[in-house]
Formats: C-alpha cells, structure tokens, sequence
C-alpha cells in the first residue's frame, strides 16, 4: 500500500521520456508531476507539496545538478533521484557527493526506478517520524529551554512548576555552565510576571561603587561622572522579576544594604534621600558554597536566610549523563538552523566520547561543542573529526589506562600461580588453562623468566 498524496515530480526536456516515466509511476499509485526545464520544475515545487524528485542532468538552461543544489539550499526535505547517460557516470557521483539519494542510467530501467522511488521515500518518511519524535521528546522533556529525560532534572522540573506561581525568593544554585539563568528564566516566564520585566544583573562583573549604583540607583553628584539620576535596575524590574547572577560575588557592603531592600521593599538611590519602594520577585544564582562563605566571613547569613527561601540546585552534566544525547540533539537543531545546515545527527562513536568525557563546563561546554562540530561538519553526521581534540586525546588516554590495568591484573595472575606451584612453569601452565610456550611468553613480556 502506497502512503497517500505521495508526489513525485519528474524533469526530462525529452517529452517521451516523461510520458513514459510517469504513466509507469502513475501505475504505481503515486501522484505525479512533471517538467521539463528547471524554470516548470519550480513552479510546480511552489504550487504542491512534491516528496520526490527524479530530474535528468542535461537540460536547457540550469541543469540537473543546479535544481539538486537549489533543492537542497531550499527544500532540503526533498528526496532528488538523478538520470544521467551512462557515460557521465562521473557527474552521477558529484550529484550524489552534493546531496542526491541516488542515480540510475539511460536508459532507465523502470523496475530500478520503482525499487529507488519506493526507498528514497521511505527515506524521506523515516527521516519525518524521526524529527517528529524528537520534537514529542523535547515537547516531554524540557521546559523554558531546559532539557532533561534524568531523575534529577524531571525533580527539578516538578519543582520549578510547583514555585513559578509564588513570589517567594529563590536561590539557584550549581557549577558554571549548569544553566542558573535558563532556570530564572523558565520561573520568570511560567509565572504571572511573564509579561512584565526580566531584569539580570551580573554580580561579579563591576566594582563595588559601580555594582551599588546599578543596583539602586543614583541622584545627580553622587559620585564624579554622576551628571543625572538614574534607575537603578531594582526600579527597572517593577511588577516583574530581578536575577541576581553570580549573587556569591556581593561585597559585604552591598550585601547589608540589599538584605535592608529585601525585608521592606524599600531603598535610597546612591546618594539620596528619597525612600523609593517597589515590587518585584527576587531569583538569585550563585556557584559558591554560601554555607562554607558564611564560615569564612564572606557572606551574611541573615542575608542568605532571605535569598534561600526555596533553594533548587542544578547537577553538573557529569551526574546525569544519560541527558547527553537528548542535549545533542537539541543543540544540534539549533545550530543547523542558525548556520543554515541539514547535520542529520551524531555519530555512535561520538556518543560514546560524550557519555565518557566528565564535562567540566557542564551543559553550556556540550553546547559549544555542537556548535563547533556543526560549523566544521561537512557530511551528514557529526564525527570525530569535527569534535575538539581534548575529547579525543582523552579517549586514547583511557584505552591506554585500560589496557594498562589488564595487562597489571595479567601479571599479578600469572605471579600467583607461579607462586602457588613455586614456580614450576609446566603446574603453573596447567592451573592457567595455557600451554607451558603459552606461559613463557607471557612471562617474558612481563619480565618474569628473569625472576626465577
């Protein structure tokens, strides 16, 4: 049974040609169109829905190979099948090299067509179900951008959904690269503040004079170079929500005066008399231990009570592995779209440096791995050669260790039972379940025989 409203457009300039090839296609049961230069080829393209191209590569003005790359720049969907004469084998091969699924011979043997069609479009289907699924997926296991299939990333959505809708403050916490903002931003925009301000300010990225002043406010000569008031970005983020990043970087100073905004709403601008008070939710991020900071001096722990009213935790990428793969793919979607790229996915052997390598930088070091290995990649799957050597260099690190250990544990087997039969090589052979020759080798790789 053929799937229903499968097009097929077919591009001969020689008339009996597409007569043939399609009343053959017709009898198939497919629907069929057809052309008979580039030009009728893409007016039929901008009026249906085609699944399916079968073009010849001699054709007046643009030729077969230039509608495969037109195709495959701007209908990558698209299945192309090219005919060429049987002497120009060699263009056969650049078509295909340039994104075509195959290519038959003048003249065409209609049983071969048939075969091709129906396994171009079954292409084309299970490619459809697989973007399909993978969209179901996301649609299951992300939200506001985040993904995850792993325990503690569903427990972190579970607990996202369950504090979006309160105005209590919330402290998140986790590695660099874990994404603290992404989590901030799926709280702003999953509450009633979605439609009002989202305001960040990095903590760590001013001096104290300059961090007080974008956070309250100044009037007028507060300070040299303080020509005007100015908002300070509390007053910005009114009736909606401030993330403080990087909240474990406050000085002490501007701690004492944030913890004063926190239990009444209020605050001066620097330099001011004025008492402004506003409304906004207050999410901060941090990837300090502030416990151990209160220890050490760093950090008020009357401030620290106020922020961590609802603490979330993000886990670095290292303890849950098995979002690997769903990230992947994510990012690689984003990033074909972005530089204009049909990367099909990743290859198995490329999965498996992932799930090996520990991810220091965490989520945000995968995404820019893809990203990298999406600009580099030049056929339809990401392989080794696109991904940065560090992740590579360390597999053969690994290989080297492993076999390292095997060949320790080898050597401690074979000690044993040369100590067991005091070192009678032909009992010792015996116990191992190896010829006496079979021993010696090994021994002597092992720098044994000199032992004895």
């Amino acid at each position: 049974m053929r799937e229903e409203n499968q097009k097929i457009l077919i591009i001969d300039d020689e008339a009996n040609t597409l007569k043939v090839l399609s009343t053959f296609l017709k009898k198939e049961g497919y629907e069929v169109l057809t052309a008979n230069s580039a030009e009728g080829a893409w007016n039929e393209l901008g009026k249906s829905d085609v699944h399916l191209v079968v073009t010849d590569l001699k054709l007046p003005g643009k030729s077969g190979l230039d509608i495969l790359q037109d195709i495959v720049e701007c209908r990558p969907g698209i299945k192309v099948i090219i005919i060429t004469a049987y002497g120009s084998i060699n263009n056969a091969v650049q078509a295909m090299k340039l994104g075509a699924y195959n290519y038959l011979t003048k003249p065409v043997n209609l049983e071969e067509l048939s075969v091709l069609v129906q396994k171009a479009l079954e292409r084309k289907n299970l490619e459809q179900e697989n973007v399909e699924l993978k969209k179901q997926l996301r649609q299951r296991y992300s939200l506001g951008g985040i993904v995850g299939k792993s325990k503690p990333m569903q427990d972190l959505f579970d607990l996202l959904e369950k504090v979006a809708g309160y105005e209590s403050n919330i402290l998140i916490t986790g590695e660099t690269g874990t994404g603290k903002e992404l989590v901030a931003r799926a709280i702003h925009y999953s509450s009633g503040y979605h439609d009002k301000p989202f305001v960040t300010i990095d903590c760590a990225a001013m001096p104290e004079t300059l961090l007080e002043s974008e956070l309250f406010g100044h009037v007028r000569g507060a300070f040299t170079g303080a020509t005007a008031d100015k908002k300070g970005q509390i007053e910005m983020a009114e009736g909606g929500t401030l993330f403080l990043d990087e909240i474990g970087e406050l000085p002490l100073g501007v701690q004492k005066k944030l913890l004063r905004f926190l239990q009444e709403k209020k605050f001066n601008r620097v330099g001011g008399n004025k008492q402004f008070s506003i409304n906004a939710r207050i999410l901060a991020a941090t990837n300090k231990d502030l416990e151990q900071e209160i220890r050490d001096g760093n950090w008020r722990e009357d401030l620290h009570y106020r922020l961590n009213v609802i603490s979330m935790h993000l886990p670095p990428l290292r303890e849950h592995k098995e979002d690997i793969s769903l990230l992947a793919d994510f990012f690689l979607e984003r990033y074909n779209a972005k530089h204009n790229k049909s990367i099909e996915g990743v290859a198995n052997e490329v999965v498996e440096i992932f799930l090996a390598y520990d991810w220091p930088g965490n989520v945000r070091e995968l995404e820019n791995v893809i990203e990298r290995a999406v600009v580099l990649c030049t056929g339809e799957y990401i392989t080794t050669a696109c991904i940065p050597p560090r992740l590579t260099d360390l597999k053969e690190e690994n290989h080297t260790s492993n076999n390292l250990n095997l060949l320790e544990v080898e050597k401690n087997v074979l000690c044993k039972a040369l100590d067991q039969t005091e070192w009678n090589q032909s009992a010792a052979a015996r116990i191992l379940g190896i010829s006496r020759k079979q021993l010696r080798t090994k021994m002597s790789h092992h720098g044994l025989l000199s032992n004895r």
